[in-house]
Order: C-alpha cells, then sequence, then structure tokens
C-alpha cells in the first residue's frame, strides 16, 4: 500500500512539474514585458521544491544532491532562461548555512520554501551601533528580488579580516526595489537595484559569504562558490537545449517558403546542428559527470580535493561559454525568420550568452582554473 500511494505521490509531482514548466513556456513573453518573473510563477516554483532543495529535511525541506538542482534548473531554463536564472538562486539555503544556525532554523523552520535574494557587490561601509550594524546604500543586480521575502546586502565591516563579504539578511519590507533593469538578454530575472537606508541589522542576522557553515550537513560541506557558478552555468545549457529542440520541431513542422528543401534535409543545416549538438553534449557530459564525481568525493572522504574543487568551476565555465555557442550556431542556422523580435532562437542566443558574461564563467576565470591547476596564486574566492 506504501508503494501505491509513493507512486501515485511521484505521479502528482511529475504532473505538477510539466505543467509548471509548460505555464513558464507559454507566459515567457510576458515575463520579458514585466522585466520579472510575476509572483504567481515564484509560487509555482515553491510548489515544485526549487526553493526548499538544499534545506535540510528537519527543516522540512528536499535534500537534493548539486546534480539534481542543476537539472532542475536546466529543464526550467529550457522553458525560459530569466526563470531559470530566478530559480537558481534556490542555492541561497546552502549559503546561509553560514549564518548562525539558530538565525538559519528561524528562517527555514518557519518556511523551508523561503525566496532569497541577494546583491552582494560592491559591499557598503555598516557602521557598528549598539544592536548590530546599521546597513545603508545601493546594491545593483539583485536578481528576484521581486519575489522574494528576504534580501542580503553586501557589508564591509571595520575588523572583518576576510577578503570575501558579509552579506546582511534583511526582510523585503526593509529594502526600496529600484527599476532599474533593462537588458537585451535574461531581461525578466528582475536584477533591479536594492537600496537601504539606515536598518539595523543584528549581527546574528549577518554572515560571511563563502565562509564556513554553522552546520555539518553533507551538502553545506560542497564548494559553495562551485556551487554558486554552477547553478548559474546550467541555465546556458538550458537555454541551449531549448534552441536546438526548437530546430527540430520547427523543422519537423514547416516548408520553405521558396521551395527549397526542408531545414533538416539541407546538409548544411545536418553538419552545423551536429557540430552544435556535440558541443552542447559535451559541456553537459562534463558538467554533470564532474559534480557527480565530487558528490561521490564528499559522502566517501567527508571532503573535497584542491583538484576536484578547480575542476568544478571550471565545467561551470565551459557549460556557460560551451551553451553560449551551442545556441549561437543554432541561431545562425535557424534562417531569416529568427531576426524577427521574440524569436526563440534569438532569445536563447542572447540569454545564454549573459550567462557567460557572468563574472564567476568570466574570461578570467579560465585563466583561474589553469594557475591553479599548477598552483599558482588565483582571485580571492577561486575556486
Amino acid at each position: 500500500m506504501t508503494s501505491l500511494s509513493k507512486l501515485s505521490a511521484d505521479q502528482a509531482h511529475d504532473a505538477l512539474y510539466i505543467s509548471v514548466l509548460d505555464q513558464i513556456r507559454a507566459r515567457r513573453a510576458e515575463f520579458t514585458q514585466l522585466r520579472h518573473v510575476p509572483l504567481d510563477v515564484v509560487e509555482r516554483l515553491q510548489h515544485i521544491g526549487v526553493y526548499r532543495s538544499f534545506v535540510p529535511a528537519r527543516f522540512g525541506g528536499d535534500e537534493k544532491t548539486p546534480a539534481e538542482f542543476c537539472r532542475l534548473i536546466e529543464d526550467i531554463s529550457a522553458a525560459d532562461a530569466s526563470t531559470g536564472w530566478v530559480a537558481s538562486f534556490g542555492v541561497s539555503a546552502t549559503y546561509l548555512a553560514a549564518l548562525p544556525s539558530q538565525t538559519y532554523a528561524e528562517i527555514y523552520g518557519k518556511d523551508p520554501n523561503t525566496v532569497f535574494a541577494g546583491a552582494m557587490f560592491p559591499p557598503q561601509k555598516a557602521d557598528k551601533i549598539d544592536g548590530g550594524f546599521k546597513v545603508k546604500g545601493r546594491w545593483p543586480w539583485c536578481s528576484g528580488i521581486m519575489g522574494a521575502s528576504l534580501v542580503g546586502a553586501g557589508i564591509k565591516v571595520e575588523g572583518d579580516d576576510t577578503p570575501l563579504p558579509r552579506v546582511a539578511v534583511l526582510p523585503r519590507n526593509k529594502v526600496f526595489v529600484d527599476e532599474t533593469w533593462n537588458t537585451i538578454g535574461l531581461s525578466a530575472t528582475g536584477s533591479h537595484d536594492a537600496v537601504v537606508e539606515d536598518v539595523v541589522i543584528a549581527p546574528e542576522w549577518t554572515f560571511i559569504r563563502g565562509g564556513k557553515p554553522e552546520m555539518d550537513d553533507l551538502i553545506f560541506k560542497y564548494p559553495a562558490m562551485a556551487l554558486a557558478a554552477q547553478v548559474l552555468a546550467v541555465v546556458a545549457l538550458g537555454a541551449a537545449r531549448e534552441a536546438l529542440d526548437f530546430l527540430v520541431k520547427d523543422a519537423a513542422e514547416r516548408a520553405s517558403i521558396t521551395g527549397a528543401p526542408n531545414p533538416g534535409a539541407r546538409p548544411y543545416v545536418q553538419s552545423e546542428f551536429a557540430k552544435a549538438q556535440s558541443i552542447l553534449m559535451g559541456a553537459r557530459a562534463a558538467f554533470y559527470d564532474t559534480i557527480e564525481a565530487a558528490w561521490d568525493q564528499l559522502r566517501t572522504t567527508g571532503d573535497v580535493s584542491q583538484d576536484m574543487k578547480i575542476r568544478l568551476r571550471l565545467v561551470a565555465t565551459k557549460a556557460a561559454r560551451d551553451g553560449a555557442e551551442a545556441a549561437r550556431i543554432a541561431f545562425v542556422i535557424g534562417g531569416s525568420g529568427v531576426m524577427e523580435t521574440g524569436h526563440t532562437l534569438g532569445r536563447c542566443m542572447v540569454d545564454a550568452a549573459c550567462v557567460a558574461q557572468h563574472a564567476f564563467m568570466g574570461e578570467g576565470t579560465w585563466t583561474a582554473a589553469g594557475a591553479g591547476f599548477f598552483d599558482q596564486p588565483t582571485m580571492p574566492g577561486y575556486p
């Protein structure tokens, strides 16, 4: 009876999951116009477990592995890259583990589906006063803030001896959102400016971004900065996958208006499509194989080696860059119609390219990975 009940529950979850992805895909033009993912869609992401993915079971979470979460974000990103980007911040439950354990329990014990959005840079000076730190400033790039209930802001506190930023966690109602986000790609992430005016935050509601977790759950021992890069990079894999799937579907459904052969029958399309598919397949294989190998290493030894940490960062860079290239090839072979505003191939190409622009996967991360393999100095926070 238990097995039948579980099967029924799994089927219901799968049906909900597919339904949510279909709704996202159908509404992505609406999201672009709004410049953010609307709250009702964020609530659907909560329903399918995005924000509780890494929350420990004792707080009502699902305790997913990094690979499981990345596959979830890839699926959402195929439906809409901006929504995938916003959903990726379900990873926040891991780096918030650097908060005092009582604070973490207060957040996720009340609601394992809590939505957090953060804007870390540039860190703003926060004065020490009675009761904590006075936080004031403006932080750009606060992706997902329109659907968040908690917001993180990077601060500088006199006496901190770490190159990593301290983050103050504030209630969303203490933060003013200046709707500055207006971009050609990832246009619905709502990555607006967060503005705070003299809000006092207790020390226990701050943490060092990338600092040592206060709890010893296995997921909190996985390299935090690598995971932060991976959940963003996989958005490009989802966008590229959508672009290539579109080409196959489109070729099956249409004939040329000029009488030329069906796109799928054209040798140059076949050749370029195969190149793009192989780029994507290689990036996905390296990405997931490395993540799963690191997770196995962590489960077996209780730690992840330095070499593996570098590889985790490297496959994130590769995923973002190769996803962008596969989506670009798909656009090129899509024909003249892809120039139309809002076309799937144009949107996928630009969204994937914007993922690759992120500092976590930027050009300098190739150099950092190479330096790391040779035991040479790397930038702060890398790997």
